[in-house]
């Protein structure tokens, strides 16, 4: 096989919406903290919606980006955590692909924290070729020819053969 035309994980992106900030945002920042080891950052809005209580530069989310070796550690937790079965409807044209957890005592090796309490997030994953950088650098930035594009045939495929994802409810 190619060598650029191999898939990995760019980074994954776990989010937590609490709607308003204060003690959620609090719990929710811990909780990712501790699933990550990694440091969140708060989410603001930026437009006011006055019907949910909503104003420009309010703290209602929380995020944590986490890239290489880590990435791909915590993915594998967090697939573990809903049965490694994911309907192929969670993967978009471009591959990548993201899920939800509803309560986070189903990661393995997360115990219960009763400062917590029970919170659901939501992950992710962006996944990348060699190459990809192109279309994001300053100097002489390109498209992506079609070719090179990551489909969502084979990202199903790169999850099934590293992570032993099953999709659409099949056995891996």
């Amino acid at each position: 096989m190619n060598t650029m035309q191999s898939i990995k994980v760019e980074k994954i992106t776990l989010n937590i919406g609490v709607g308003s900030p204060g003690d959620k945002l609090e719990k929710a920042m811990k909780l990712l903290k501790s699933i990550t080891k990694a440091q969140p950052v708060h989410a603001i809005t930026m437009k006011r919606i006055p019907t949910w209580g909503v104003r420009p530069k309010l703290a209602i989310a929380c995020k944590v980006t986490l890239r290489g070796k880590s990435a791909e550690a915590v993915l594998d937790r967090l697939l573990r955590a809903v049965d490694n079965t994911l309907p192929a409807s969670k993967f978009d044209i471009s591959g990548n692909f993201s899920f939800g957890i509803k309560e986070y005592i189903d990661i393995p090796d997360v115990p219960y924290d009763v400062s917590i309490g029970i919170i659901g997030l939501e992950a992710a994953v962006t996944l990348q070729r060699p190459g990809f950088r192109i279309k994001r650098r300053l100097a002489h930035s390109a498209k992506l020819p079609q070719r090179h594009r990551i489909s969502k045939d084979d990202a199903i495929a790169f999850m099934k053969e590293k992570f032993h994802l099953s999709v659409g409810g099949e056995q891996a």
